[in-house]
Formats: structure tokens, sequence, C-alpha cells
């Protein structure tokens, strides 16, 4: 895993375990496409619907697709495990 990969996925870990501001900060820094995935997600956990939905539109994922933010983060995860 590079660094970029190993970045995003301490910033899924420190959203799974409540520090948002730690994994926004993180996303927001990456320009890689899971970052934006991510970054959707965290918007999404914040209630910010709008900014969710833009992030979203720049990954091939739907923002209904999940209705549950903890499983997404963990999808996140397992996709990130298999770069």
């Amino acid at each position: 895993m590079n660094d970029e990969s190993q970045a995003l996925k301490s910033a899924v870990e420190s959203a799974l375990n409540g520090d948002w501001h730690r994994a926004h900060q993180i996303a927001q820094d990456s320009g890689h496409p899971l970052a934006h995935w991510l970054h959707a997600v965290l918007h999404k956990i914040e209630g910010d619907e709008w900014n969710s939905r833009y992030w979203y539109r720049r990954t091939s994922r739907q923002y209904e697709d999940y209705t549950d933010s903890t499983a997404e983060l963990r999808a996140i995860l397992q996709t990130l495990s298999a770069l």
C-alpha cells in the first residue's frame, strides 16, 4: 500500500472512531479518487447533503448507495486494502 492509500486508510479509521475533523482534513488534502468517496461520506455524516452529493458526483457511486455510513466507511477500507 502506498503512502497516499495508507493516509486514506488512517482517515477512514479516524472517521470510524468519531474523529470527523481529522478524517476530513486528510480527505480534503488528497486528490485520490477514493478520497472523493470518503469526502462524500464525511459530508453525509455531517448532514450536509448538498456537499455530499457534490463529492459523490466526482465518484462512480451514488448518495443513495448506502444508508449506513459505517458500512460505507468499511467498504472504503475494503477497497483501499485491495489496492
